[in-house]
């Protein structure tokens, strides 16, 4: 097969299961094999040691993780590597074992397709210096043939969520001064049957927080409560109904591998997208006047201005967690201080974490803030929202839509320059983001390409009720000319 095709960005991910009309199997015993020679060539190629190189290998809740893992681990194994099963755990805690003392492994692999379907499955690969990139998965996609044979590896068991979750209490305690701070505190987890019920057991409860009122943090790759993703609004329904059910101070949503996280608090309002940047940025910008957030293309005007109210230096950059993350990096080594990069998605990476995308360790700092007495909810207070928001999708019907989205987004570039009440976003890297006087729909609209499928997605955010329709109305006479789009979402609003 082509195992090009199985590569997400800086991810690998495939059906993995039968049972979905229409989805054959590409995540088979054979491409796991041949992943597991690409990566072990990879590594041999980074890592100069005389010395048979270690792995650590983790999974989440899927009904295929196990298998994949003795797979991987076998065909590892077979290429010298010794391997180390932790079993259930999470993305960012098998970073952590390259970095943590007294394992050091050079190298990381977690079983994980994030929030997808339960037929799906994926991994992510990890070494001491972070994720890897997208050019080292095609590296790793078509190495596998050619990796060398070594004297035989081996397959052992171990555990490292147990010291990761010692690490995420000590943080709590150092900073709060006391042993249980959490003491009169109610805060309850949603981990949707994913990997994430630790954080409420190993993590919450010896810090004195009472988590009665916790909800699916039992794993179950079957997913059947509701689908494990703080972006979906099924899964916020259920962590706010969990929120005001148990009258609990503090609410938390993990996606199925926890590198993502949302919150709730106890009025019932959510902590996602902009809010949940919001307040991550508030503690930041306290500890660290005047440094640079990062951040994706679809943030909101009022984040903005949120940001700059606290000195900050917001940078709205390219979506996709790696490439705010390689911002955050890039401008750190420019001599430029950036200690956070966040995604509205839910990826939040600091500076002081590996600049890891961990959904707990970001609501380890919410929880430090409990902890130390400071209410999340004063930190927001003055966060302007939009009366609307809304996001489009609309699907390129040409053959080679990349260049089909690329025309478009020219023709709109040349377009928007000319129209009266539209002002082109001087500072955006991605697509055409273009702000709208009060006359002309008083927000803004971003027309960006997909990272990885035939979409064009138009976000759009007025600051006025019916905003939205004048908006659409706005972009109508454009769409309606555009060839191989379907844009009958945006001129249906319009209406």
């Amino acid at each position: 097969m082509d195992y090009g095709k199985l590569q997400n960005g800086s991810d690998i991910r495939g059906v993995a299961m039968p049972g979905v009309e229409g989805e054959a199997v590409t995540l088979t015993q054979e491409a796991v094999e041949h992943i597991a020679g690409g990566f072990a060539r990879w590594l041999e190629n980074r890592i100069a040691a005389d010395r048979p190189l270690r792995v650590a290998m983790g999974r989440d809740s899927r009904l295929s993780g196990a298998e994949i893992a003795g797979w991987l681990g076998r065909a590892l194994a077979e290429r010298g590597v010794l391997v180390t099963d932790m079993g259930l755990a999470t993305t960012p805690a098998m970073f952590m074992t390259t970095v943590t003392e007294g394992y050091a492994y050079d190298g990381a692999v977690m079983i994980t397709a994030s929030h997808l379907p339960w037929n799906r499955n994926g991994l992510k690969f990890f070494t001491a210096a972070g994720g890897v990139e997208s050019e080292d998965i095609r590296d790793i996609l078509t190495g596998g043939a050619q990796s060398a044979s070594r004297a035989p590896g081996s397959v052992e068991t171990g555990e490292f969520m147990p010291v990761y979750a010692a690490m995420l209490r000590d943080k709590v305690r150092a900073a709060a001064g006391k042993e249980r701070p959490l003491e009169g505190c109610r805060i309850v987890v949603d981990a949707g049957n994913g990997a994430g019920g630790f954080y409420a057991r190993d993590v919450l409860a010896p810090l004195g927080a009472d988590v009665t009122g916790s909800v699916y943090l039992d794993p179950d790759g079957r997913f059947p409560n509701h689908v494990p993703n703080p972006e979906d609004a099924a899964a916020m329904d259920s962590i706010r109904a969990a929120v005001l059910d148990s009258k609990a101070d503090l609410g938390i949503i993990f996606d199925t591998d926890v590198d993502r996280a949302g919150a709730v608090l106890r009025s019932g309002e959510e902590l996602n997208r902009n809010r949940l940047i919001a307040l991550i940025s508030a503690i930041v910008l306290r500890e660290h006047p005047g440094t640079t957030i990062v951040t994706d293309s679809v943030t909101s005007t009022g984040l903005a201005e949120f940001i700059a109210r606290r000195g900050g230096v917001h940078r709205r950059f390219r979506r996709g967690y790696r490439n705010v993350i390689n911002e955050g990096l890039r401008l750190n080594a420019l001599g430029q201080d950036c200690q956070l990069a966040i995604e509205t998605s839910g990826h939040a990476a600091l500076k002081e974490n590996y600049f890891l995308d961990d959904g707990a360790y970001l609501v380890t700092r919410f929880v430090i803030e409990m902890a130390c007495g400071r209410p999340l909810e004063t930190l927001v207070a003055d966060l302007a929202e939009p009366a609307e928001s809304r996001e489009f999708r609309m699907r390129i019907t040409e053959p080679d839509f990349k260049a089909a989205g690329e025309a478009v987004l020219e023709a709109l570039a040349q377009y928007a320059a000319v129209q009266p009440g539209w002002n082109v976003a001087p500072d955006n890297f991605e697509g055409v983001r273009v702000n709208l006087d009060r006359e002309h729909g008083n927000g803004w609209f971003l027309l960006r390409m997909s990272l990885h499928d035939p979409i064009l997605p138009l976000n759009a955010e007025s600051d006025s009720a019916g905003g939205l329709r004048k908006i659409a109305r706005e972009l109508a006479p454009f769409l309606a000319l555009q060839q191989g789009i379907d844009a009958s979402a945006v001129l249906e609003c319009a209406v």
